[in-house]
Protein backbone atom coordinates (compact mmCIF):
# COMPACT_ATOMS: atom_id res chain seq x y z
CA UNK A 1 0.00 0.00 0.00
CA UNK A 2 1.74 3.74 -0.67
CA UNK A 3 0.33 6.50 -2.34
CA UNK A 4 2.24 8.61 -4.96
CA UNK A 5 1.96 12.47 -4.05
CA UNK A 6 2.99 15.19 -6.81
CA UNK A 7 2.22 18.89 -6.01
CA UNK A 8 4.31 22.11 -7.26
CA UNK A 9 4.17 25.39 -5.49
CA UNK A 10 5.56 28.55 -6.77
CA UNK A 11 6.00 32.07 -4.70
CA UNK A 12 7.33 35.24 -5.55
CA UNK A 13 9.27 37.00 -2.50
CA UNK A 14 10.36 41.05 -2.68
CA UNK A 15 13.87 39.48 -1.45
CA UNK A 16 16.89 38.97 -3.93
CA UNK A 17 17.38 35.28 -5.35
CA UNK A 18 20.57 35.27 -3.41
CA UNK A 19 19.14 36.41 -0.06
CA UNK A 20 15.88 33.88 -0.93
CA UNK A 21 18.49 31.10 -1.87
CA UNK A 22 20.39 31.48 1.28
CA UNK A 23 17.85 30.71 3.35
CA UNK A 24 16.38 27.76 1.17
CA UNK A 25 19.80 25.73 2.14
CA UNK A 26 19.81 26.70 5.66
CA UNK A 27 18.32 23.22 6.25
CA UNK A 28 18.14 23.97 10.07
CA UNK A 29 16.75 27.64 9.50
CA UNK A 30 13.65 25.66 7.73
CA UNK A 31 12.64 24.78 11.69
CA UNK A 32 11.55 28.53 11.36
CA UNK A 33 9.17 28.63 8.54
CA UNK A 34 8.09 25.03 7.52
CA UNK A 35 4.94 24.73 10.05
CA UNK A 36 5.62 22.00 13.30
CA UNK A 37 8.96 20.93 11.48
CA UNK A 38 12.37 20.48 13.42
CA UNK A 39 15.64 19.44 11.51
CA UNK A 40 18.46 17.14 12.52
CA UNK A 41 21.70 17.99 10.76
CA UNK A 42 23.94 14.88 9.25
CA UNK A 43 27.75 14.49 9.87
CA UNK A 44 28.68 15.81 6.13
CA UNK A 45 28.60 19.83 4.55
CA UNK A 46 25.59 20.70 4.64
CA UNK A 47 26.29 22.56 1.22
CA UNK A 48 27.50 19.76 -0.41
CA UNK A 49 25.83 16.61 -2.54
CA UNK A 50 25.48 13.58 -0.28
CA UNK A 51 24.64 15.92 3.28
CA UNK A 52 21.82 13.96 4.87
CA UNK A 53 19.34 15.80 7.17
CA UNK A 54 16.45 14.73 8.94
CA UNK A 55 12.67 16.87 8.73
CA UNK A 56 10.44 15.30 11.51
CA UNK A 57 6.75 17.18 11.18
CA UNK A 58 4.46 16.69 13.96
CA UNK A 59 3.65 17.50 17.31
CA UNK A 60 6.29 15.57 20.56
CA UNK A 61 6.72 12.07 18.87
CA UNK A 62 3.39 12.07 16.90
CA UNK A 63 4.27 12.84 13.40
CA UNK A 64 6.36 11.84 10.30
CA UNK A 65 10.51 11.47 10.02
CA UNK A 66 11.13 12.65 6.45
CA UNK A 67 15.12 11.63 6.07
CA UNK A 68 16.93 13.19 3.24
CA UNK A 69 20.44 13.21 1.16
CA UNK A 70 21.08 16.31 -0.85
CA UNK A 71 21.75 14.96 -4.50
CA UNK A 72 22.14 18.68 -6.44
CA UNK A 73 23.08 22.12 -5.20
CA UNK A 74 23.34 24.72 -8.10
CA UNK A 75 24.05 28.31 -7.77
CA UNK A 76 24.89 30.31 -10.88
CA UNK A 77 26.19 33.80 -9.40
CA UNK A 78 25.83 35.31 -12.70
CA UNK A 79 22.51 34.39 -13.33
CA UNK A 80 21.11 34.84 -9.90
CA UNK A 81 19.47 31.54 -10.19
CA UNK A 82 19.54 28.11 -7.93
CA UNK A 83 18.53 25.10 -8.39
CA UNK A 84 18.51 22.29 -5.33
CA UNK A 85 17.33 18.47 -5.42
CA UNK A 86 17.02 15.94 -2.36
CA UNK A 87 15.78 12.36 -2.70
CA UNK A 88 13.80 11.07 0.02
CA UNK A 89 15.32 7.97 1.46
CA UNK A 90 12.49 6.94 3.76
CA UNK A 91 11.59 4.69 5.72
CA UNK A 92 8.30 6.31 5.06
CA UNK A 93 8.33 8.75 2.25
CA UNK A 94 10.59 8.04 -0.84
CA UNK A 95 11.14 10.12 -4.17
CA UNK A 96 12.26 13.78 -4.92
CA UNK A 97 11.82 17.40 -3.91
CA UNK A 98 13.72 20.01 -5.50
CA UNK A 99 13.44 23.76 -6.06
CA UNK A 100 14.55 26.53 -7.78
CA UNK A 101 15.25 30.13 -7.42
CA UNK A 102 15.17 32.92 -10.26
CA UNK A 103 15.03 36.55 -10.35
CA UNK A 104 11.60 38.06 -11.09
CA UNK A 105 10.77 41.68 -11.47
CA UNK A 106 12.12 43.37 -7.98
CA UNK A 107 12.58 40.04 -5.88
CA UNK A 108 12.77 36.25 -6.87
CA UNK A 109 10.21 33.41 -7.60
CA UNK A 110 10.67 29.83 -5.78
CA UNK A 111 8.90 26.81 -8.07
CA UNK A 112 8.97 24.44 -5.67
CA UNK A 113 8.31 20.37 -6.55
CA UNK A 114 7.53 17.27 -4.60
CA UNK A 115 6.98 13.90 -6.19
CA UNK A 116 6.85 11.28 -3.03
CA UNK A 117 5.54 7.77 -2.44
CA UNK A 118 3.94 7.67 1.11
CA UNK A 119 4.12 4.31 2.34
CA UNK A 120 1.35 3.02 4.47
CA UNK A 121 -1.31 5.73 2.78
CA UNK A 122 -3.90 4.26 0.65
CA UNK A 123 -3.45 5.06 -3.18
CA UNK A 124 -6.63 6.94 -3.34
CA UNK A 125 -5.34 9.33 -0.50
CA UNK A 126 -2.83 10.80 -2.87
CA UNK A 127 -4.89 13.78 -4.06
CA UNK A 128 -6.00 14.65 -0.65
CA UNK A 129 -2.06 14.30 0.71
CA UNK A 130 -0.78 16.40 -2.27
CA UNK A 131 -3.23 19.36 -1.35
CA UNK A 132 -2.67 19.13 2.31
CA UNK A 133 0.95 19.11 0.83
CA UNK A 134 0.89 22.01 -1.35
CA UNK A 135 -1.18 24.34 0.90
CA UNK A 136 1.55 23.31 4.01
CA UNK A 137 4.30 24.41 1.54
CA UNK A 138 2.19 27.91 0.64
CA UNK A 139 2.42 28.49 4.24
CA UNK A 140 5.59 28.15 4.65
CA UNK A 141 6.88 29.76 2.01
CA UNK A 142 4.31 33.20 3.30
CA UNK A 143 6.09 32.83 6.37
CA UNK A 144 9.89 32.28 4.80
CA UNK A 145 8.87 35.76 2.99
CA UNK A 146 8.11 37.45 6.38
CA UNK A 147 11.57 36.06 7.62
CA UNK A 148 13.32 37.93 4.56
Amino acid sequence: MSAEIKFNVVHYFDATPAATWKELIDWKGHEQWVPMTRVELGPDPQDQPGATFLAFTGVWRLGLKDNMRLTQLDWDEAASTGTCEVEKIGPVLTGRAAFTVMPDGRGSRVDWVEEITAKYAPAITAGVLGKIGAVGFKQGMKRLADLL
